[in-house]
């Protein structure tokens, strides 16, 4: 007998949006329909085993590598599914959310890839999870292109294979989409959402131009949550009617607990892995997450002074690239955030000298590709991976047999030669701020003090202001981090910020809400999971 049909998804207090009927089909609703009656409680299963790992870690304070599958590590012979040709050199990856201008301009910019972002560059208002769906269906069809009001300025597609390729990443398991539930009134997580009407739409279309549905998967934190996208993407494949094997996923290694389960999570989702990626904000933010009790040995310095040359960061980013090519994925490294300056050549000038730098760093380190948020870095980021690969793809070949990290390794963060500054709490203050603020009005990508900041750049912030204040830092000026000081130090900010804007353009953002959700997550004694979650309750639309 077959299953009874899914109980058709309800639209929940949305407006309604030019387009979102070719998107909101009721086939492609069945489908995700379908895929939340099936893989959403083990969803659930599987936030409830986070919660459970992270008091193990708040008992123990530490972490090591799982002795229940030592097998796996330890059997040389598995690999991932070959690469696809379209995803076969990555040496440069741009980012960015699916806005209209932002499809055409990361399509055309030269990189190889374009990380399509549902995720922390984008604010989870209706209008941009629907009208981002819009916009990758119109560049596969190619009918796509944008007039900035502003300026008058025109944008186009260039020709099909000068376009970067499309990963596209869903929101992370902890996300709900408010507006859409089922007959119990449950919402449908955000990655089953995004993942869901993607898939739907596109998956035999990308085959047909000999690409394909190639996913990233954020805030991964178990090789049981990659175990869960696997049986999503076989269920999807057989659903759609596109062979076993047409996706591809590559996992962002951006939280602690997942670093120590590289190979697992690779082993899990082999027949459609990709690779790995390492980040850095939300690495950071997860360390202080977890072992937030931990003591004085997990207090992190300013963000910007733990670069990924810090001993346990070196670690980590040398183990993945171990790891990939072992078993024959990619690795892929870290963000270059700079957004260059159209008046000060010399800011631009002493960053660009830093990208170099650090791609040059990846590169040498065996990385296949790296992450920029902007297009004028795509030919720097290019020249390091160039200079090193060649004409080859990617140097999946170096197997990196020289590196050898120890559990205690990945968590030694006071191996770290800096301490938390006054100026590093200001700047968390400023930027929580800032970012929350553009957030709450849909903006997930937002330049601030010229670095393209993301979700994961508020969490570190936060979390870095409630560390050092639950830790009672002394800074060096002598002041003791306290919620008072974190308070002063944001009314400070936020009458700044008036004052560089004037009264009217205060009055018509979200400032004192952003102000007051920062001091809230940075405050509260109950730390919060996710910035996001609360912050998801105040964002219109």
């Amino acid at each position: 007998m077959s299953a009874p049909a899914p109980s058709p998804l309800a639209i929940v207090d949305a407006e309604s949006l030019p387009r979102q009927e070719e998107v909101l089909t009721d086939a492609a609703l069945a489908f995700v329909a379908e895929l939340h009656r099936r893989f959403t409680p083990r969803r659930d299963e599987l936030l409830a085993r986070r919660a459970q790992r992270r008091a193990e870690i708040a008992r123990t304070s530490t972490l090591d590598f799982l002795p229940e599958t030592a097998a796996v590590r330890a059997d040389d012979s598995w690999r991932v599914a070959p690469a696809p040709a379209a995803l076969n050199d990555r040496r440069v990856e741009i980012t960015g959310p699916t806005d209209r201008k932002m499809t055409i301009n990361a399509l055309n910019s030269g990189a190889r890839v374009w990380l399509a972002d549902f995720e922390d560059a984008s604010a989870p208002t209706w209008e941009n999870v629907v009208l981002g769906q819009v916009n990758l269906v119109d560049a596969y069809t190619r009918n796509i292109d944008f007039t900035d009001p502003a300026s008058g300025k025109s944008y186009a597609l260039r020709p099909a294979e000068e376009l970067a390729t499309v990963v596209m990443r869903p929101r992370g398991w902890h996300l709900n989409e408010r507006h859409l539930a089922d007959a119990d009134g449950t919402p449908v997580p955000g990655a089953l959402v995004d993942f869901g009407l993607y898939f739907f739409h596109n998956a035999q279309r990308l085959l047909d131009l000999g690409k394909g549905p190639y996913f990233y998967l954020p805030k991964t934190e178990s090789h049981l949550e990659a175990r869960l996208w696997n049986d999503v993407f076989v269920f999807a494949q057989d659903y759609v009617g596109v062979p076993q094997g047409s996706v591809r996923a590559t996992v962002l290694i951006e939280t602690i607990t997942a670093a120590y389960e590289m190979e697992e999570i690779l082993y899990e989702l082999r027949d459609h892995a990709s690779g790995l990626n390492a980040g850095r904000w939300d690495y950071l933010f997860s360390i202080v997450k977890n072992f937030r009790d931990g003591g004085p040995k997990f207090v992190l310095p300013d963000r910007n002074a733990v670069t990924m040359t810090a001993p346990f960061m070196r670690a980590y980013t040398e183990l993945l690239v171990r790891t990939c090519h072992k078993r024959g994925a990619h690795a892929i490294g870290g963000m270059a955030a700079f957004i260059p300056s159209r008046r000060d050549e010399e800011v631009n000038k002493v960053a660009f000298e830093k990208v170099k730098a650090d791609k040059d760093r990846e590169a040498n380190d065996g990385f296949d590709g790296s992450w920029v948020a902007h297009p004028d870095l795509v030919p720097i980021a290019m020249e390091s991976f160039d200079r090193v690969l060649g004409d080859r793809p990617n140097q999946k070949d170096r197997l990196r047999e020289d590196v050898h990290v120890e559990a205690a390794d990945l968590i030694a963060v006071d191996s770290l030669d800096a301490k938390p500054t006054y100026p590093g709490l200001v700047n968390a203050v400023q930027v929580g701020i800032r970012y929350i603020e553009a957030w709450l009005r849909g903006l997930g990508a937002v330049a601030i003090f010229n670095l393209m900041e993301d979700a994961a750049t508020a969490e570190i912030s936060r979390s870095q202001i409630w560390q050092w204040i639950n830790a009672g830092v002394e800074f060096e000026n002598g002041e003791k981090a306290t919620a008072e000081l974190a308070r002063k130090v944001a009314a400070e900010e936020l009458a700044a910020v008036r004052a560089e804007i004037g009264e009217e353009a205060f009055a018509a953002g979200h400032w004192q809400q952003a102000h007051d959700l920062l001091l809230q997550v940075s405050l509260d004694e109950d730390y919060a999971d996710f910035l996001t979650l609360p912050a998801y309750e105040r964002l219109k639309g």
